[in-house]
């Protein structure tokens, strides 16, 4: 895949997928965007050019019900995916589901949400409150975290 490619780039922290969006993060504020631009913007063109499909079903995303889902957790599922995650992908991030347990919706940030100095307020203020508007069972909302090596590998080339 690209994205790898785009990992060899010096400076590239992470690289984020999204169903019509990349979201490529560098590694500290100090790096000039103007530096690393025509390297990420030449990257992602010599792909496109390539004509490879740019997720394989492999690498595609996404959280489809199962038939093991309860009522209250095939709403949460329906609610991000047709109501927080179009938001949350506009700004270069993604939300997926982890779990629904006593209460507590367990949700990922992914993208640019995860390094967001507002993603807490997002995660509160925004996804909580619709959540529990609709969907009463709902008590909270909590964020979930890899652990290191996870994303150690997640972001590694």
């Amino acid at each position: 895949m690209y994205h790898r490619q785009l990992f060899r780039i010096e400076g590239v922290k992470s690289v984020f997928l999204g169903p019509d969006f990349i979201t490529v993060t560098k590694e500290s504020e100090e790096l000039d965007w103007n530096l690393l631009k025509p390297d990420i913007y030449a990257t992602i063109m010599d792909f496109f050019a390539s004509g490879l499909p740019l997720v394989t079903e492999e690498t595609a995303s996404g959280e489809a019900g199962s038939e093991e889902d309860d009522e209250v957790v095939a709403m949460i599922k329906e609610l991000l995916d047709t109501r927080i995650r179009p938001t949350v992908q506009e700004d270069g991030g993604d939300v997926i589901f982890k779990g629904f347990e006593d209460g507590i919706v367990q949700l990922k940030l992914q993208g640019s949400c995860t390094s967001c100095p507002s993603s807490i307020i997002t995660l509160k203020n925004g996804i909580q409150n619709m959540l529990q508007f609709y969907i009463p069972e709902v008590e909270g909302v909590e964020q979930v975290m890899d652990d290191e090596s996870e994303e150690k590998e997640a972001n590694s080339p």
